[in-house]
């Protein structure tokens, strides 16, 4: 194990594009409720899936919508609450039908459960966790009680890069510095988790391969310390076996 590692007792885990495939499926809900505000913002602008995703992978949908009337000079005030309620329901629905149990996460898990505590620190809305994490069969692994929410669990609605989920995160674990160990695959992650004063490892698992060598790129970047291609090569750099 790496010495900078040696201190690690808890895993801090991004969820989406990370512990599951839910970035694509997600963009393509969420790409309808976003030209639908695009619309209404008066914004000649529509986006594919695929083109949001880039743009806006490791925010939340407030993030991207308040970024969006920003551009377009229109202040959604009271309207903001109303476009993030239809877009996480879009999106809770469609990923509870295409997501799936997948053993490249929770073997690796399950092996990493026995040495850490794990703990999940997202940016999204606990319903959409909820609904990932029963549609992966995670939730046993990780269960509502260990999950932090940019979205829901901080006195204000956030979004990562901001690091205030993982400060948070951290009060209610009682962790600091190098007692814990962020995994992010997205460079606002990382960034969130290290202005927390976390260490954090990225992750390309679900990176489409070729995106990799610029979100690796982009990872160290913004301070992660390490790259690994999947949950397994995690388990090797934290002592583990890896592979079995």
């Amino acid at each position: 194990m790496r010495p900078e590692l040696a201190q690690v007792r808890t895993l801090l885990l991004d969820a989406d594009g990370n512990l599951f495939p839910s970035e694509e499926p997600a963009f393509e809900a969420s790409t309808v409720v976003t030209n639908r505000l695009l619309e209404r913002l008066g914004s000649p602008k529509r986006f594919e899936a695929d083109e949001l995703r880039r743009v806006a992978v490791g925010k939340n949908f407030r993030a991207t919508a308040t970024e969006l009337a920003a551009a377009a000079g229109v202040a959604l005030d009271g309207e903001l609450e109303e476009w993030v309620l239809a877009e996480r329901e879009a999106v809770v629905a469609h990923l509870g039908t295409v997501l799936a149990p997948d053993a490249r996460v929770s073997e690796p898990l399950h092996a990493l459960a026995e040495r850490f505590a794990l703990t999940v620190v997202s940016s999204s809305a606990l319903a959409r966790l909820d609904a990932c994490f029963t549609a992966t069969r995670l939730d046993g692994l990780l269960p509502a009680s260990v999950r932090y929410s940019a979205e829901d669990s901080l006195p204000q609605p956030t979004s990562k890069p901001d690091p205030a989920v993982y400060a948070h995160a951290g009060v209610e674990l009682g962790v600091a510095g190098g007692e814990a160990l962020a995994v992010e695959d997205a460079a606002s992650g990382v960034l969130s988790a290290v202005g927390a004063g976390f260490a954090v490892v990225g992750n390309l698992l679900f990176v489409p391969p070729d995106e990799r060598e610029d979100r690796a790129a982009a990872l160290l970047a913004a301070g992660a310390l390490a790259i690994v291609a999947d949950w397994w090569e995690l388990d090797a750099l934290l002592g583990g076996a890896g592979t079995p």
